[in-house]
């Protein structure tokens, strides 16, 4: 039996390879673009997941009034051991702060993400060096990693795990240091790095003041996660209010809290940070599956409209002794070998798309490993769009009734007919959704780039660099000499640049009112590099001796943010030093448009802040190449601690990365709003084609009446184009509402046009009649004899 209705199968199939073919074809191109999304959402949701203790660890951070942030200091992971039996282990990590130069016998590598780490928060990790995780003993032994990419770069003939020598800096600079072995450099992990410093203790001696570690603790499994969070919570009030007796500063410390972050939300939707690549995971995996529904209408629809041919094939078998289930267990076979020839040829199409893919998304995929669980996930895939595509028309096909299939005047139901017409409509509604999407996000994009960003990228130059510029006095000769390069305008040194980037931030007091802003450690000329403009007051300036000592400039939102009035000249005092305001700057969009300008004040001598190593040039356009030319060459001499090691970066284009995860969104939704516009108008195309073919007879006895070609082309049209206005009317709310809720993940952003709505209705319209008036054309060019000549 089971070879009979694979050979009915395979005959009714190439009989009607043309449907087949568009089934086949559609179903393949959305299956392959959804296997690529399955793929990516398995690599998205399994980072960290190699940690045996996964699922128990967390991260520690602070919550202000304001703001989150995962940093914190030494003393609160002490006082977390010490006070928390559930808590299994807990330790400190911290991140470097510039890009080291490794050298080997005339071999060079770049270290530019360098973590150090207690030995606590390593085994918390799963840190497994090549030799085994080791304690280091007593204070001052700390021990140091390559990953092994860096150890090869360096030592490409090293067979064993000894340690060994290296240079650091210039070959001048006369610093060494013992690379003790390599690690594992794990990419699909959020603790990431290209060196590895583990020490006994870290931070030792520093005070609550110090917020610039990452506390990881693991937990004991079955914990009572919400209880232990407010506990944390608690302790650290307590350790904050020991010996302070100003009520404000009491109030004020009572309103800070503590949260816990799972290790398992740190790359997706971080408590503290952006949750950008949660959304395009979101996003993205919602239009695959509505690729695939699209897709499986299509099939739906074209199996149910080519029912007619198989009526009386259904209706000779029901006569014969055939039961209704054998009858939709061969239609569901038939469907099935539609669905498997389309798994082949997707998996051929999503492996030549995937280079691309990869290149978009900046991952490395590949289809042929078992890592991404498709030797699983494929079959099940096949069998669920089997079910959801072809169990409708089977039941259509298998309920026929043999009496009136067999008479000859069968005609398919009209909730037939309305099933078809709904999910067409429906197929367009997802089509206008994904083009008014993407109209939205190109003007988003458009508005970013072409926006006043309130400082000029473009023309300065980031050089990295190692040596530390605290002091004005430090810096004052290496501008001197950098300024004699001829095309260079301007030459300054920060804390940070503006990349988009978080600052610090600290608590400040302006008459009386208290509140945490951020704050970058600058030089003379930082202002006038980047092309800040000034609202009030003045820069610094070195003709002002006090500038080196106490003074400060604002940002607009700090001015808010206090509810100044008339700064200039007033005090802010923040890490115990009163700061005169001399001048404040226009806000500067230096976070990008997702986050809103954070009040911030700016100094050149600042206790607290961190060491000021961003160099920022400012170059003549056309002297740009031969002005880092002579850098390049002059660069032993200019910073001899850097000395040969030149790098440096356009700002412009390191801002630019900030679009990155948008431009990502942009790309995904053009693809997708071209595979869905297509798939539909395959459908369409072979849906009007068998509608035309209906109505044929029914043309040539108008054509005789005397109706035109232009009126025929209307009524077959017609229904065609009130379906796609419904289409458009229905996506028209749901596409705003989602597209809106978009826009307001953006601080800074353009109104909802009205423009892509009417577009979306114009394209959707205008490629309708096109493909309807194209497979009706040879309807009505046909003589209308052969149509009646049998009747």
């Amino acid at each position: 039996m089971f070879k009979l209705n694979l050979k009915i199968a395979l005959r009714n199939l190439w009989r009607n390879r043309g449907i087949t073919s568009i089934n086949v074809g559609g179903l393949a191109i959305a299956l392959a673009a959804f296997i690529l999304v399955v793929m990516y959402f398995t690599y998205e949701t399994s980072f960290d997941k190699s940690n045996p203790n996964y699922k128990n660890i967390y991260v520690v951070g602070r919550i202000y009034p304001d703001f989150k942030t995962n940093y914190t200091s030494p003393p609160l992971v002490k006082a977390i051991k010490q006070n928390f039996p559930e808590v299994v282990r807990a330790g400190i990590t911290k991140n470097g702060t510039f890009e080291l130069a490794l050298k080997n016998e005339g071999r060079t590598t770049f270290i530019k993400s360098f973590m150090y780490s207690d030995y606590e928060a390593a085994r918390i990790l799963n840190l497994n060096p090549s030799t085994g995780l080791q304690k280091p003993k007593g204070e001052s032994e700390f021990f140091f990693y390559l990953n092994k990419e860096s150890m090869r770069a360096i030592f490409p003939n090293k067979k064993d795990e000894k340690p060994e020598m290296v240079s650091m800096g210039s070959s001048t600079s006369g610093h060494t240091g013992m690379i003790t072995g390599s690690i594992v450099n794990d990419l699909h992990s959020n603790i990431n790095f290209d060196a590895l410093s583990i020490a006994s203790e870290l931070g030792k001696g520093e005070n609550y003041g110090y917020n610039n570690y990452n506390t990881y603790i693991q937990v004991k499994p079955g914990t009572d996660v919400a209880n232990l969070e407010q506990k944390i919570t608690d302790l650290y009030r307590k350790e904050l209010l020991k010996g302070e007796t100003d009520q404000k500063t009491i109030e004020e410390i009572k309103s800070i809290s503590t949260f816990l972050d799972p290790l398992s939300n740190l790359h997706l939707r971080p408590k503290a940070g952006n949750d950008a690549p949660y959304k395009i995971l979101f996003a993205l995996s919602v239009l695959g599956v509505l690729i695939l529904v699209i897709a499986c209408i299509n099939f739906t629809n074209l199996s149910i409209a080519q029912a007619t041919k198989r009526a009386k094939e259904v209706g000779v078998k029901k006569v014969m002794g055939a039961y209704r289930f054998q009858l939709t267990t061969q239609f569901l076979t038939e469907i099935f070998l539609q669905c498997f020839a389309a798994t082949i040829f997707a998996l051929i199409l999503a492996e030549l798309a995937l280079p691309y893919f990869n290149n978009l998304f900046q991952i490395n995929l590949s289809i042929w490993t078992i890592e991404n669980n498709l030797f699983w996930q494929l079959p099940l895939i096949l069998c669920l769009i089997t079910l959801i595509a072809g169990t409708y028309p089977s039941l259509v096909l298998s309920g026929f009734k043999p009496a009136l299939v067999l008479k000859g005047n069968f005609a398919t139901s009209k909730q037939s007919s309305w099933l078809r017409n709904g999910l067409l409509v429906f197929q367009f509604s997802i089509a206008v959704i994904f083009i008014i999407g993407l109209l939205i996000i190109n003007s988003q994009l458009k508005y970013m780039r072409t926006q006043d960003l309130g400082f000029t990228a473009n023309q300065v130059v980031y050089i990295k660099n190692i040596t530390y510029f605290n002091k004005p006095e430090n810096f004052a000769p290496l501008r001197d000499k950098i300024l004699k390069i001829d095309g260079i305008k301007a030459a300054t040194v920060a804390t940070d640049v503006p990349d988009g980037a978080e600052n610090g931030s600290n608590g400040y007091t302006f008459e009386g009112v208290q509140a945490s802003i951020d704050f970058v450690d600058v030089d003379f000329d930082y202002f006038e590099t980047l092309d800040i403009k000034l609202k009030q007051g003045r820069f610094f300036s070195p003709s002002f001796s006090t500038d080196t000592v106490n003074s400060a400039v604002i940002n607009e939102s700090a001015v808010a943010k206090y509810g100044m009035k008339n700064p200039i000249g007033k005090t802010i005092k923040g890490c115990n030093t009163d700061y005169k305001i001399v001048g404040v700057i226009k806000d500067f969009k230096a976070q990008g448009f997702e986050s809103i300008v954070q009040p911030t004040i700016y100094s050149i001598k600042n206790p607290c802040g961190n060491p000021k190593l961003q160099i920022m040039l400012k170059i003549e356009e056309n002297k740009m190449a031969s002005a880092l030319a002579t850098l390049k060459s002059q660069w032993p001499r200019i910073n001899p601690k850097d000395g040969e090691d030149f790098r440096y970066e356009f700002l412009d284009e390191l801002y630019g990365k900030l679009f990155k995860k948008q431009e990502q969104l942009q790309s995904v939704f053009f693809a997708a709003a071209l595979l869905t516009i297509f798939i539909a108008i395959l459908g369409l195309f072979a849906f009007a084609k068998y509608i035309t073919n209906g109505r044929i007879k029914e043309i040539a006895v108008r054509k005789i009446l005397g109706a035109s070609d232009i009126q025929i082309f209307k009524l077959i049209n017609s229904s065609f184009f009130i379906m796609v206005l419904v289409a458009n009317v229905i996506s028209w709310p749901v596409a705003y509402i989602l597209t809106k809720k978009w826009l307001e993940t953006f601080a800074y952003r353009i109104d909802l046009p009205v423009l892509p709505f009417i577009s979306s209705a114009l394209i959707t319209i205008l490629l309708t009649i096109i493909t309807v008036s194209i497979q009706a054309k040879r309807a009505v060019k046909a003589n209308p004899v052969d149509a009646l000549k049998y009747e």
